[in-house]
């Protein structure tokens, strides 16, 4: 197959025409319902989606029109690929200097409209607090949404050297004028040592824009595995926290309830106490911490 100089591919019957384009998954976390005055409430994990200006959808996505997605847009051809996600963030939802790292690269093909796109997704967790969130020039509206997902079906059939687990996941984002739900089946194929996982995007005409929803729920996994080994946490917390307090926004990541010796186990090295309490809150007043940025530096 060769490449002609108008960028399609030919195989003298087929020309595929390859776009590269971008999204973020920008995560953050806020306090949810107050069930108990005598805790603190449990955190909710949000997501941050933008509904694209009417004009940017081309005529064959004319069915992505009014729907929200993950920030993103096409790649410029002067630009590298980490250079439009900081570009499309910034004219789409006014966040900068935000640090994304790489999540995965996702190729789908258009038969329909002979192109194959390929987009690069980033993700990124901030503590919403110290951003101003605005819609830009390429975006109609922007807002954070709460996110969640949950198993709603399960099927695992073995193989010759293993199985392979089909989950079916329900994903919801929600504010209060706006509820949007998805589904995305993640196979699981495990032959031996090897495991290899991925994500199917369910069609729903009232879901999130292309296939959005897979996007986010590689990225609801990945870090779910990344935040009991990393610090990927603490940048969801402010300069000084409680260790309640950044136990919930754990428990939130990683989906479920921590014991408490386990969790303290887990980040004491990452933390520095200060001489300060927690004050001006209805608890009885709390040692307050911060983040050590040497931790990887120190023995255990």
């Amino acid at each position: 197959m060769n490449e002609s100089k108008n960028g399609f591919f030919n195989d003298d019957s087929v020309q595929i025409q390859s776009s590269n384009t971008v999204d973020m998954v920008i995560f953050s976390a806020i306090d949810g319902e107050d069930k108990d005055p005598r805790r603190l409430p449990d955190k909710v994990l949000q997501v941050l989606l933008v509904k694209k200006k009417r004009d940017l959808l081309a005529t064959e996505n004319e069915s992505q029109q009014g729907k929200w997605s993950l920030p993103g847009g096409f790649v410029n051809y002067e630009e590298s690929i980490d250079e439009a996600a900081v570009r499309e963030l910034k004219e789409e939802t006014n966040l900068e200097n935000v640090y994304m790292e790489q999540l995965y690269t996702w190729g789908r093909v258009y038969p329909d409209f002979r192109r194959r796109v390929i987009s690069t997704s980033y993700m990124a967790l901030v503590d919403r607090k110290k951003f101003i969130v605005k819609s830009g020039e390429d975006a109609e509206d922007v807002r954070w949404f709460n996110v969640f997902s949950k198993v709603i079906g399960k099927n695992k059939r073995p193989t010759a050297n293993g199985y392979i687990l089909e989950e079916t996941f329900e994903i919801v984002a929600q504010n209060e004028e706006i509820t949007i739900k998805d589904h995305v089946v993640v196979k699981t194929t495990v032959e031996g040592h090897i495991s290899k996982t991925e994500n199917t995007y369910i069609e729903n005409k009232d879901g999130l824009a292309f296939d959005h929803a897979k996007v986010i729920q590689y990225a609801l996994d990945r870090m779910k595995n990344k935040v009991m080994y990393t610090d990927i946490a603490f940048s969801l917390m402010p300069e000084l926290f409680t260790l309640t307090e950044l136990q919930k926004v754990y428990e939130v990541l990683y989906r479920r309830e921590l014991a408490d010796a386990y969790f303290r186990k887990k980040v004491k090295r990452m933390l520095t106490k200060t001489a300060l309490l927690s004050e001006g809150k209805r608890f009885r007043p709390s040692k307050l911490y911060q983040f050590n940025p040497r931790w990887k530096d120190e023995e255990e």
